[in-house]
């Protein structure tokens, strides 16, 4: 009787009408939870500050495109993940107005003493470090697993999108070219501009200075706001933060203007980078935040390469970092397969930033979303901070060297230090990778500077290979410098790693070996450390020496000097073949796409020259 009753209730028009409404209400508050339009959601929720914080949980990555083949039924989208919001600036000349000389801090509210990890080292003092996000020390849990590539893998754009090329730093040269008459000819000149900053003149461009070449696939280039006579042009363009504070975007073939420059208003010293998925992005560091009486907040910046406006920005003047001067010299790398970006900063800090990056290439939109995980690390012997070198990657290791000398392989996936070792002086030249069949190695070498500061005398540069994986050292070579404050004598150039016809041997250039304006440049066998040869120099280098491969096989070299000389060299014997006025001194490394070579000097131009 029962279910005879059910089957026949009457019906009621009040009650089947509140269960409409119920289930119209349901589905709206499912679709705005799904498109993300709900004024509350769990990320508006706030820890209380005794909460312990934890990793922010994985996101799937956002597809290229939002294009579906006909007949696929689409799945509910990924909701957009929430950026780490960037800190107000302050305006405040009190704040901002840091030296670069104001020593480290490693006291007051960021210090979280008790929340650090310690690692021992092999001579048996120890290293304390952190990982903040949030700006809080976590327990890290990786988002994504890094595992670099080998270096001919890092970029699947034509052309030298990073400082030294790529992941292991071994190269900025790109293309064929065939060389014949062994001469260098100014084929153009780019007119820049001078900034005062800490009561200083910065003219044209510094160090490391290194432009990059780089050939836009067609839709690329047709769907950023470049010229109309170069959207059809199949173009190599250079891309050039100078010292002025602007970034040029020049023809390589002609060095006319592609687009407008981007005023960034305030000097980069360091190489910046293009994305190395072809993505019309660009990364760069500010090197000073000044601009005669204007100052600023310093920031590493992402700009869109669409339109050219700016995405996001790291500010260095950190919460969590013990040093205040927060400077961008280092140049970034990108991991492309985890869409991570990471970049080591003058506040002592390194930054694993997951970009969470959309581009829509149909479209022609791109967005970022960055998340920023921070390894921070305070050595027990050793209290100087700041990266100013461009940090080698091999696999999921990380290679850097600090102002202290602190030389570090960290590895990426757990943020944790897995050798170290004190190279006893500060180290701005880069770490070079080689991979061979014998083993992985990384080459460092540093300059005269902390030490000659207490000796008041002469010291030694030293030149190391190191073994990549366990730390141990293979060889090392001294050359005795002379001390000069602020430009300091030693290494400052990135090494030119031999290859092909020259794979026996590395080339350094070595300053102030005898006074403070000369040097030299030294080739080094690999496997013994002893020299091949030496050339004496009259005007010191910090550039890196570039390699340039001819179409028949023989490599031939290039650097620049102090006396504005762009040489090229025979790597053999280190003799000139022939040499270039560039006008004035040339801190800055050169790039190289075919048989056009791009470097800028302090004579306020950016040059370009063929090698022919």
């Amino acid at each position: 009787m029962k279910r005879y009753y059910r089957r026949k209730r009457r019906f009621n028009p009040v009650k089947f009408l509140t269960f409409l409404i119920f289930i119209a209400m349901t589905a709206t508050v499912i679709t705005l939870a799904v498109k993300g339009k709900l004024s509350f959601r769990s990320d508006d929720l706030k820890a209380d500050g005794n909460s312990t914080p934890i990793s922010t949980p994985d996101t799937t990555p956002v597809p290229e495109t939002s294009q579906q083949p006909p007949g696929t039924v689409s799945p509910n989208p990924t909701p957009w993940p929430t950026p780490e919001p960037m800190p107000e600036e302050s305006t405040d000349r009190a704040v901002l107005d840091v030296s670069w000389e104001d020593p480290a801090v490693f006291t007051g509210a960021m210090a979280y003493n008790g929340d650090s990890k310690t690692f021992y080292k092999s001579d048996g003092t120890t290293m304390d470090y952190w990982v903040f996000e949030n700006n809080q020390p976590v327990e890290y849990i990786p988002k994504d697993e890094i595992s670099f590539g080998s270096s001919e893998d890092y970029a699947d754009l034509k052309g030298v999108t990073a400082f030294r090329g790529n992941n292991y730093r071994d190269t900025a040269s790109y293309g064929t070219r065939t060389i014949n008459e062994k001469k260098l000819e100014i084929v153009w000149s780019h007119e820049t501009g001078v900034i005062k900053a800490e009561n200083s003149i910065w003219p044209g461009t510094g160090w490391t200075g290194q432009p990059l070449l780089v050939n836009w696939p067609e839709d690329i280039r047709k769907m950023m706001n470049i010229k109309a006579e170069y959207k059809e042009k199949d173009l190599v363009e250079v891309i050039y933060p100078t010292l002025d504070g602007s970034i040029y975007f020049l023809d390589l073939e002609t060095g006319r203007p592609t687009r407008e420059k981007i005023n960034v208003g305030f000097p980069m010293k360091g190489t910046g980078m293009v994305d190395p998925r072809g993505y019309p992005i660009f990364y760069v560091g500010m090197g000073l935040n000044e601009n005669g009486d204007n100052i600023t907040e310093f920031k590493y910046k992402i700009f869109s390469l669409i339109d050219q406006t700016p995405m996001y920005d790291i500010l260095g003047r950190d919460p969590v970092a013990f040093r205040k001067w927060g400077a961008f010299d280092s140049s970034a790398i990108l991991d492309k397969k985890t869409d991570t970006l990471i970049e080591a900063a003058e506040n002592g800090l390194v930054y694993r930033v997951k970009l969470n990056t959309n581009f829509d290439r149909e479209a022609g939109t791109i967005s970022v979303a960055p998340q920023l995980t921070k390894y921070r690390y305070k050595d027990s012997t050793n209290i100087e901070l700041g990266i100013e070198n461009s940090p080698a990657y091999y696999k999921n290791y990380m290679y850097f060297c600090d102002n202290g000398g602190i030389f570090q392989c960290l590895d990426l996936n757990t943020l944790k230090p897995v050798w170290t070792y004190d190279v006893g002086d500060d180290t701005d030249s880069s770490p070079v990778i080689e991979v061979t069949d014998e083993g992985v190695f990384v080459y460092t070498a540093n300059q005269v500077d902390k030490r000659s500061q207490i000796s008041k005398g002469r010291e030694n540069a030293n030149i190391r290979k190191f073994n990549a994986l366990t730390g141990d050292l293979i060889w090392q070579k001294d050359y005795s410098c002379v001390y000069s404050y602020y430009i300091n004598g030693g290494v400052l150039g990135t090494p030119l790693l031999g290859k092909d016809d020259i794979s026996d041997i590395i080339i350094f250039t070595v300053c102030f070996t005898g006074t403070a304006q000369d040097g030299i440049l030294v080739a080094l066998d690999k496997k013994t450390g002893e020299e091949v040869w030496r050339r004496q120099l009259d005007a010191y280098s910090w550039c890196s020496p570039v390699a340039v491969r001819s179409s028949e096989g023989k490599t031939y070299g290039l650097f620049t000097d102090f006396h504005g000389l762009l040489h090229l060299f025979d790597p053999k014997t280190g003799k000139d073949l022939d040499t270039v006025s560039l006008g004035a001194n040339i801190e800055s490394s050169p790039a190289v796409y075919d048989d056009m070579i791009v470097v800028g000097s302090y004579a306020k131009k950016i040059f370009g020259i063929k090698i022919k």
